[in-house]
């Protein structure tokens, strides 16, 4: 077994040839690289958040989990514990530095599902996501008219959204709120925002979580705004086929793939994300520093 000395721990890693992509033909050592060379940009949007790791230790094309627990952790990693249903007692790891990332990566942690809430005020998000999900035949262009359409309402109440590919089909949309919320209110704004998003556009928007009512329509998933659920971190890879990442995207892209009808320019591997980010920056900076307010919304 080898280790990395980093930011003074010892971090074993193994097997670092082991292939992850079979088809794009890279391997662990291809996994950890990204992530050491990704973690100035990506920590931020990790710090201080409990994550769930979705594991593939035998790569995309074997048995992959989704790991809530943190096990077998080093002494020094930071980790989260509180009470789950029925007072089950949960332990879930902490990426607050590049040591612990590099920790996660060598455990075959392609995916990382951060909640949107902190450790400093569990269970009150400090934003709001809509996950757009195409049921074919819809797809990624599809989410992006939708989302145009989102971003439209959501300005129209006075909120600024921001965009990020889910690296896989579909399209996240992020309101910033730069301080802790009720969840409850959350979740009520995201339903009625997307419930009425689908009665404005039937043929196209489905607020229901029916697989039934979803067939060539974009489902709006509100109830990833519940506590209890997480989104796949911006700039986290994803375990398909081809190394695909959660991509922050400016809204002149998204209405470029709308335009155009395609989807391809809305799909971002490993090394393009390194190059954007070297262009651009993060562009999901502002979803960590914009104060935003939601209006009030009835209960029920």
């Amino acid at each position: 077994m080898s280790a990395l000395e980093i930011e003074g721990r010892r971090v074993p890693v193994t097997n670092l040839d082991k292939v992850l992509w079979p088809e794009a033909g890279l391997a662990k050592r291809d996994l950890l690289d990204y992530y050491i060379r990704i973690a100035p940009t990506l920590l931020p949007h990790l710090r201080g958040r409990p994550v769930t790791l979705r594991r593939f230790p035998d790569g995309v094309d074997g048995v992959s989990w989704h790991q809530n627990e943190c096990r077998g952790e080093p002494e020094w990693l930071t980790v989260f514990e509180t009470s789950g249903r029925g007072g089950r007692q949960l332990r879930f790891c902490v990426v607050d530095d590049l040591p612990s990332l590099v920790w996660a990566a060598n455990q075959g942690a392609i995916e990382l599902h951060p909640f949107l809430w902190d450790v400093t005020a569990p269970r009150r998000p400090t934003q709001v996501v809509f996950d757009l999900d195409p049921g074919p035949p819809a797809d990624l262009v599809d989410c992006a008219r939708v989302g145009i359409e989102l971003r439209d309402v959501l300005a129209g109440l006075g909120l600024e959204s921001f965009a990020k590919t889910s690296g896989s089909l579909g399209l996240h949309v992020h309101v910033p709120l730069g301080s802790p919320h009720d969840p409850e209110h959350t979740k009520r704004f995201a339903r009625l925002v997307s419930r009425a998003l689908g009665e404005s556009r039937p043929d196209e928007v489905v607020a229901e979580m029916a697989k039934r009512h979803r067939s060539g329509k974009v489902y709006v998933d509100w109830l990833q705004n519940d506590a209890t659920r997480q989104t796949v971190a911006p700039y986290s890879l994803r375990g398909l086929p081809w190394p695909t990442v959660a991509t922050p995207v400016e809204w002149a892209e998204v209405e470029q793939a709308a335009d155009s009808g395609e989807s391809g320019r809305l799909t971002f591997l490993h090394s393009d994300v390194l190059a954007r980010i070297e262009r651009d920056g993060d562009l999901f900076a502002p979803v960590l520093e914009l104060e935003q307010e939601l209006p009030g919304v009835p209960d029920a």
